[in-house]
């Protein structure tokens, strides 16, 4: 299993559930409970997210090529916009991760 970056989010606070006593949402793998990603999901998830930054990133390159983007942040922006109304299963700190990702895979030479 690739390694993921250690800026990738990993949803350190565990999910709980409102009432008067503290409970935490897990749930039963096997003959353990588990609170939040297993190291498989959160590959997934990571996996998931870097070939979407790889698709916006070859997309906004496509775009500048073709003189369609006069604003680079103004892009981004839109772009991001875009992202959260697909309802795409990703957190927002996974959007903020895939945009930053986007960037910097959009500005490496080609």
């Amino acid at each position: 299993m690739k390694d993921i970056p250690e800026d990738f989010p990993r949803g350190s606070s565990a999910p709980t559930l409102p009432g008067a006593q503290v409970k935490f949402n897990a749930r039963k793998i096997g003959d353990r409970f588990v609170v939040g990603l297993t190291q498989e999901e959160l590959y997934e998830r990571w996996a998931y997210c870097e070939d979407l930054a790889r698709q916006l990133a070859a997309r906004t390159l496509r775009k500048q090529e073709a003189g369609l983007v006069s604003d680079l942040d103004v892009f981004y922006e839109e772009t991001e916009r875009r992202v959260r109304g697909q309802g795409w299963d990703v957190s927002e700190d996974e959007i903020k991760w895939l945009m930053q990702r986007t960037r910097a895979l959009a500005s490496e030479p080609q």
